[in-house]
């Protein structure tokens, strides 16, 4: 067996990232930058007022100031504001010369063409020109990640195009004779529950998921199917027939076909439970994921190897989760076995502190206790937690 953190390590080292390529800005969220954006122009492009009010010289406040003119936003200014004069002025509307403050609507009192105003600061109610964004600023550096108020800022300073990493076009297979999709099982059949969870799953991390469908324990269209995807999509997932039975043909198709494509592969017993049997194969740039066929082992193996890869795929530097301290309910008991085992866990907050237990029953194949479960808990090998103990924890 190997240790997790050497399963980890093969595979990230092994996965590259996709050549950047340049989207429309409206069709990038979520996509992670391939260079930095820098500004051509300031946000403000002008000084503008923060509120409804009046422009005035801050010297002249407090006292009653003469009414100029109105500026409502959208307009350039017309007219100064000279010694104890004042303009009405729209939340937005550029400052007009001469004016160094606003006294917001609220602090006067309007007497015909005279308006009585508080004190003012200079300065008070007034956004700067490039208060935001001065022009020449890097204003997103390679690697962000653009969320919708990354857009509205690239909007802002009329970038309408970005370089960005691709987001990757994931094919899930699910393999066994087994396996049905939907629809009444005849004798020995069970519905297919690992391609729907792991193409939700893709969904859920942003990326592109295929769908593959289900392919029985056959070696010559097990690999009709993955050259199939090799040749179509960025990276692979397929889920069952990686562990030492007679019919487990993924793992030896992946290794045939990375071999023909001049990629590496790799199958390891990894020193966890669950999900202990892994297959992983580069099928020349497109990485392969053999995950177990349990449902559970699926989903955990999904969490810990293929997740960060594909993160890193798609160009994210965030790429490993990081575990946190939670403390046990009660008591977390194990084997020990020379494993880290990896239980399913509910993790909620009390008083200020996350706190762990259980969620429901550990078997690779519950995968109700999974759907439960909103982390897994790292139990290294022993005989697992007191109630009260320290646990680390990976929220999934």
């Amino acid at each position: 067996m190997i240790s997790l953190a050497d399963a980890q390590a093969a595979i990230l080292d092994a996965v590259g990232t996709l050549a950047p390529v340049p989207y429309e800005r409206d069709a990038a969220r979520g996509l992670v930058l391939a260079r930095d954006i820098v500004a051509a122009e300031p946000v403000p492009p002008f000084a503008n007022t923060g509120m409804d009010g009046y422009a005035v010289r801050a010297a002249d406040t407090p006292g009653t100031l003469r009414v100029v003119g109105e500026l409502p936003a959208g307009r350039a200014p017309t007219m100064p504001v000279g010694p104890g004069e004042a303009v009405r002025i729209m939340t937005g509307a550029p400052m007009p010369d001469g004016a160094d403050a606003v006294v917001m609507v609220e602090r006067t009192r309007v007497h015909g063409d005279n308006v009585v105003v508080e004190v003012a600061q200079p300065g008070e109610h007034v956004r700067l020109a490039g208060g935001d964004v001065s022009a020449g600023d890097v204003v997103f550096e390679h690697g962000t990640v653009l969320t919708p108020a990354h857009l509205g800022v690239l909007a802002s300073l009329d970038v309408r195009e970005v370089v960005c990493y691709p987001r990757p076009r994931v094919g899930v297979i699910s393999t066994g004779d087994e396996l049905v999709a939907e629809g009444v099982l005849a004798p020995g059949r069970i519905r297919d529950s690992n391609r729907p969870m792991l193409l939700a799953l893709l969904d859920e991390l942003g990326l592109d998921p295929v769908d593959g469908g289900i392919v029985g324990d056959d070696e010559r269209a097990i690999t009709a199917a993955v050259e199939n995807i090799a040749d179509t999509c960025d990276a692979l997932l397929t889920s069952g027939a990686v562990s030492v039975g007679d019919y487990d043909f993924v793992k030896l198709v992946l290794e045939r076909v990375a071999a023909a494509r001049g990629g590496t592969s790799l199958w390891a017993q990894v020193a966890i439970k669950p999900a202990k049997p892994l297959a992983f194969a580069m099928l020349g740039a497109v990485p392969a994921f053999g995950l177990p066929g349990n449902p559970v082992s699926s989903r955990v193996s999904f969490e810990l190897f293929a997740r960060p890869a594909l993160r890193k795929l798609a160009g994210r530097a965030d790429v490993e989760a990081e575990a946190v301290r939670a403390i046990a309910a009660s008591a977390m008991r194990r084997r020990p076995d020379g494993k880290l085992h990896l239980d399913r866990v509910r993790v909620r907050i009390d008083d200020g502190r996350y706190v762990c237990e259980r969620a429901g029953a550990q078997a690779s194949n519950v995968l109700s206790g999974m759907a439960a479960a909103n982390a897994l808990a790292l139990l290294p090998d022993g005989d697992g937690v007191d109630a009260g103990a320290e646990v680390q924890v990976l929220f999934l």
